[in-house]
């Protein structure tokens, strides 16, 4: 991100958000599931899922809903998912060059994913006269909310005033519907139903 942006970019501050009101923010996940579930069905599951608990939480309405969705549950669900995979992977099957490659890969692919961003970011950035700060292209990767605070960190380090962090937060979750978009594409197209 440093290396693809000079201070005076980084520097860069964004204006005040305007204001949400309380309808768009529970027609944003309705919308989203019915548009996206419309153009590519295999990915209901994913899209409904994740836009649910956006439902849960903004219509504040199922307060104790959102709050087991959010802690308790989510808990649960990553020790016994985490705990099944660690049960059931041999030494042999995950200590080996394939696992060490798709690691490389993955790293790899979050590096082009970041500079992408970065550059997309860039062009915004010109395209609007210096008002977009191209870091925050840097947290369209989709990993909800690590790179988002990772384009805040880096913009705060150049400017201490400086906070991206709700700016960033939306090229983040768009990463996350694009996954889940492309995740559902590879689905329909390898037939994994």
């Amino acid at each position: 991100m440093k290396l693809m942006t000079t201070e005076k970019e980084r520097k860069i501050k964004m204006g005040q958000l305007r204001p949400v009101s309380k309808l768009e923010k529970i027609l944003f996940p309705i919308v989203v599931t019915i548009v996206v579930c419309l153009i590519l069905p295999t990915t209901a599951p994913l899209v409904g899922m994740l836009m649910l608990g956006n439902l849960f939480r903004e219509s504040g309405v199922v307060r104790q809903l959102t709050e087991t969705a959010s802690n308790a549950m989510m808990y649960i669900v990553v020790i016994l998912l985490g705990t099944s995979v660690g049960a059931t992977t041999s030494a042999e099957a995950f200590l080996n060059w394939d696992t060490l490659k798709i690691v490389a890969l993955g790293l790899i692919a979050f590096m082009f994913g970041t500079a992408a961003g970065v550059l997309f970011g860039k062009i915004m950035c010109k395209a609007t006269h210096g008002k977009i700060n191209p870091l925050i292209g840097s947290a369209g990767v989709s990993a909800v909310p690590m790179a988002a605070r990772v384009s805040q960190k880096v913009g705060a380090e150049a400017d201490p005033t400086n906070f991206l962090l709700m700016h960033a937060m939306g090229p983040n979750v768009a990463g996350v519907i694009g996954t889940a978009v492309a995740a559902g594409t590879f689905m329909a197209i390898f037939g994994v139903f």
